[in-house]
């Protein structure tokens, strides 16, 4: 897909089945993953991230992190990719319900970290303004960097995720310049859209890779084996 992504989020709507560790009221921390045509890759980032977390934390009451995506020229009201949901379901990670949707400005003033497939998307992304440039990071990038964070540094996840998730994105942050991609190619998630089942599964497999540390780092919580 040569469009830029449109997004698929929740329009405005905090999904309840989102878990979260309980905090303060309204206290919430919001995720926003960015691709081009919200079918494809940001639809399984999310999802996936939506499961990992799901693993790491049950499914507490109360507020917390939210989940969401959207696309630079995003399909809007269009169905998740057959092929996506594929990847979803070898994952064990729940496709249903998804709606695509255009990335528009709320869903960047909103959002407390973004998460972009390509160095193009997080270009258009912090071009739109709203201070996103430091909390905007394409999901390999953002990998490397909480890779290099410790994470005693980070708040205990019993003082809520997300007071840690903010202190991740701030401590990102700050080393960006400092570490920098092997490669361009690094940090891009290449478009599987229209591509046969095989390269869709190649496709989830680094957006696996490249989450569990994310999502490890967030929760203070490994996979389980």
């Amino acid at each position: 897909m040569t469009a830029p992504d449109a997004g698929r989020g929740i329009g405005g709507k905090t999904d309840p089945a989102i878990p979260a560790q309980p905090g303060p009221p309204g206290d919430t921390f919001r995720i926003l993953h960015v691709s081009t045509g919200n079918v494809c890759r940001s639809p399984i980032t999310e999802r996936l991230t939506r499961h990992f977390l799901a693993d790491r934390l049950g499914d507490p009451a109360g507020g917390g992190l939210i989940v969401e995506s959207a696309g630079t020229w995003g399909h809007e009201g269009a169905p998740m990719e057959t092929n996506a949901e594929t990847v979803l379901a070898d994952f064990g990670a729940d496709a249903s319900g998804f709606t695509g949707r255009e990335l528009l400005d709320e869903h960047v003033i909103t959002a407390d970290l973004v998460l972009t497939a390509t160095r193009d998307h997080r270009a258009q992304v912090v071009s739109m303004g709203h201070s996103a440039g430091l909390r905007t990071f394409t999901l390999k990038e953002f990998t490397r960097l909480v890779k290099a964070i410790d994470p005693a540094t980070l708040p205990p996840l019993e003082d809520g995720v997300v007071e840690r998730a903010r202190a991740l994105v701030r401590a990102a942050a700050a080393l960006r310049g400092w570490l920098l991609a092997p490669t361009a190619e690094a940090d891009e998630v290449y478009d599987p859209y229209g591509a046969p089942l095989p390269f869709f599964r190649s496709i989830g497999d680094e957006i696996h890779q490249a989450l569990d540390p994310v999502v490890t780092a967030l929760t203070g919580v490994a996979a389980r084996a």
